[in-house]
């Protein structure tokens, strides 16, 4: 006798798709916060901002609050350059004048401001005045000078004259005192190279020597 295959019907229940369907109702879907990758992920990601703060941190502790040459270095400066920018526009106002020193003086000019710009906001940085307030300079190189009459500053006669001349005059005039107001500078600069504690105003105090020390060479090859 031949067994008669049995025909599935629509009341037989299909048994792969009823597992399949049961087994995906119970599967656990985890939050994201308890997933092991993204908890892996999220441990790394705080030890390195972690890690970050903490150097942070320990660089601005680091950093030097500053001593009496820097505060009195960049506060003197400002002014000594602040004369230097006010001859620079001087010359530049004058007539029949040479215009490889006009040249110099317009570098003076933007150089100069620039560096008056950084040491007020270095000054900022040290909770220090942003001028000197009192009537004594050089105080921090262990002198005694006026605020006005820092090494190397030009009388108001002296800027009269200058302001009164033309041509061949204007020249030497100029070159004349800015000569001596970059000695002056270079002066104050190299010992704050030397004494100030701060890397920056160091740098800063030694990149200055050097620029005016190439701006009175250069001066005087013009001139001659």
């Amino acid at each position: 006798m031949v067994d008669t295959p049995v025909q599935p019907t629509s009341e037989q229940p299909d048994m792969v798709g009823d597992d399949a369907d049961h087994a995906l109702d119970h599967t656990i879907v985890l939050p994201w916060w308890q997933h092991p990758l993204n908890i892996l992920t999220l441990l790394v990601t705080v030890a390195l901002v972690a890690g970050m703060v903490g150097w942070l941190v320990a660089d601005a502790r680091s950093q030097s609050a500053g001593n009496d040459v820097d505060v009195g270095f960049l506060q003197d400066m400002r002014e000594h350059h602040e004369q230097a920018v006010a001859m620079g526009f001087i010359y530049l106002d004058l007539p029949d004048t040479q215009p490889g020193l006009r040249t110099v003086a317009r570098s003076i000019v933007m150089g100069q401001s620039i560096d008056i710009g950084r040491m007020i906001q270095m000054l900022r940085d040290l909770g220090a005045d942003e001028a000197n307030m009192g009537d004594t300079a050089m105080a921090w190189m262990g002198m005694a000078s006026e605020v006005g009459s820092m090494p190397g500053m030009a009388s108001r006669e002296e800027l009269n004259e200058l302001s009164a001349s033309a041509g061949d005059t204007a020249d030497r005039r100029f070159v004349g005192l800015m000569t001596d107001h970059h000695l002056g500078g270079i002066h104050m600069a190299e010992y704050a190279a030397e004494h100030a504690d701060t890397p920056e105003v160091r740098a800063m105090a030694a990149a200055m020597a050097a620029a005016q020390l190439g701006e009175i060479i250069e001066m005087q090859q013009l001139l001659d």
